[in-house]
């Protein structure tokens, strides 16, 4: 669906720009080809710390058996130094923030990076930067039918910009509870992760009643946006991600019965 609509909108652009359509769209795939090249192979920010096995022994060798279990390469992994609960992942690296270790417990941090896991195993550090970068596709192409475009085609061109966002937001929501999924089959301990959300979303709770503009979140991506709009969220909420972890792990436990 994403894609589709992105096609409808670069024939759209051909079509009523011509020439500099043509132009334009070349040189806007060309220089997110190179971001997302970069993106997937690259660390990100200078606070990134390589976390050292002699150090955490623990986390590296619970990390080392999740991948195990989830048949992919040991990933590299990077402490973030930030005191805001949080964690993301991008090509074959996991990023857990030093806040994490402030507020959950040693399962409950292996059941965040089994989350990340979870999205490495399932190919989204992969996806998410071709639809982060296909967005911002989507806004030059925007913005150029809006100004040269004809009065159908500005409102042919907002529509396929609001029905992008739609369809991302609806296909990234979908993508976290997949990995909370993935999460729970490799967790030896798969309340952890219900654990360590309800935790999350308490820290959260407290910084919103002092109003503090940092809200923590585990994040699968490379983007770290605010949400402005209700169609631009690409996360569930804790609430909807708790209440899904729930369901599967009775699935889960009502499945080791049958066996």
């Amino acid at each position: 669906m994403l894609y589709l609509i992105l096609i409808i909108e670069v024939i759209l652009l051909l079509g009523a720009l011509g020439d500099l359509g043509i132009i334009t769209t070349i040189g806007a795939m060309a220089f997110l080809t190179v971001l997302y090249i970069w993106a997937t192979k690259h660390k990100f920010g200078e606070n990134l710390i390589p976390l050292d096995r002699e150090e955490m022994p623990w986390l590296y060798d619970g990390i080392a058996e999740l991948a195990r279990k989830a048949n992919i390469p040991m990933p590299r992994i990077y402490l973030l130094d930030d005191y805001i609960p949080n964690a993301y992942s991008f090509g074959n690296t996991i990023v857990l923030s030093l806040g994490l270790f402030e507020v959950l417990d040693e399962e409950e941090i292996i059941a965040v990076a089994a989350h990340e896991l979870g999205h490495i195993k399932n190919r989204d550090t992969r996806w998410f930067p071709l639809i982060i970068y296909g967005r911002a596709l989507m806004m030059i192409t925007t913005l150029l039918l809006v100004l040269a475009g004809n009065l159908p085609v500005k409102a042919t061109s907002l529509i396929l910009y609001l029905a992008y966002e739609l369809a991302r937001s609806d296909f990234m929501k979908k993508r976290e509870f997949l990995a909370d999924e993935t999460a729970l089959r490799l967790l030896s301990v798969p309340l952890s992760l219900k654990r360590a959300l309800e935790e999350l979303k308490y820290y959260e709770d407290l910084r919103m009643k002092v109003k503090v503009s940092a809200v923590p979140s585990i994040e699968p991506n490379i983007e770290r946006e605010k949400r402005f709009a209700f169609f631009t969220e690409t996360h569930p909420s804790y609430e909807e991600r708790i209440i899904r972890i729930t369901f599967e792990m009775n699935n889960l436990m009502r499945m080791k019965q049958v066996q």
